[in-house]
């Protein structure tokens, strides 16, 4: 009986850790000045990685589907929906502040929560 509380705890416990949702940050944007983006962009993927996130995608090519395409888009993993949400009001991120707004002008940015 023992035996069986314990396994069936251990289901419980691993189908808890398969229904954590993740979550993408996206952000669009447009460079303003390439040499202050080449010395912003490794201080925020080591803030990103440092608050947990995955950085998935840098800038790489965009292409219009329906609507306009931003010239730019940046995608990060997060574990969570409140992590992500958590870094996007961290120190870390407002102190980049400054250099941010010498290398790029951003759209917009949102997180995105998975279903699955």
């Amino acid at each position: 009986m023992c035996a069986g509380a314990a396994i069936g705890g251990a289901a419980v416990s691993g189908l808890h850790a398969q229904a954590k949702l993740k979550a993408y940050t996206v952000t669009e944007q447009s460079v303003i000045d390439a040499s202050a983006l080449a010395s912003y962009v490794p201080a925020v993927q080591a803030a990103i990685k440092a608050a947990g996130g995955h950085i998935l995608n840098t800038g790489g090519r965009v292409a219009s589907i329906i609507g306009a395409a931003p010239p730019r888009v940046v995608i990060n993993e997060w574990d969570s929906f409140d992590q992500a949400q958590a870094f996007y009001k961290s120190k870390a991120w407002m102190d980049l502040a400054p250099q941010r707004d010498k290398a790029m002008k951003i759209t917009r940015t949102y997180v995105v929560e998975t279903v699955k």
